[in-house]
């Protein structure tokens, strides 16, 4: 088996915005020495999220409007007691879709579904960068 780790670095404007990566991890996929096998992607921080979606303007506004229902941003969190922060809701945001996911690939292409793309989620209360793992293992 074999084993690759790469880093992207992404910016983001925080409040539940979603951003496509797909097309960034199906290029590592397919410049790795992989064939066949699984890449994990990770977000590292506890205010963001990986998921999939069908990445299209509806829903774009949909996630976020139903994130804002579940964890509202407002001053209700213990966790800003605790910082003297602002994102309680991001932390519970995050907690909610979790830090990342695995996907399948074969022949060095992603193994999506027709309409489900690799999205970054930055639930933060501000503008950040965020560094996410991908890792390619198999043969």
């Amino acid at each position: 088996m074999t084993v690759e780790t790469y880093e992207l670095s992404i910016p983001s404007k925080g409040k539940s915005e979603i951003i496509d990566i797909t097309d960034s991890v199906a290029a590592l996929v397919a410049k790795s020495k992989v064939k066949d096998g699984i890449v994990n992607i990770f977000v590292s921080g506890s205010t963001a999220s990986v998921s999939t979606i069908e990445y299209e303007p509806g829903l774009l506004k949909d996630v976020p409007r139903t994130l804002e229902k579940l964890a509202p941003y407002g001053p209700d969190y213990a966790h800003h007691d605790t910082w003297h922060d602002d994102n309680g809701a991001s932390h519970v945001r995050a907690t909610l879709m979790g830090p990342g996911i695995t996907v399948p690939f074969k022949k060095n292409k992603l193994l999506l579904g027709t309409w489900q793309q690799i999205c970054l989620v930055d639930h933060d209360t501000r503008a950040r960068r965020r560094e996410i793992i991908i890792t390619v293992m198999g043969d």
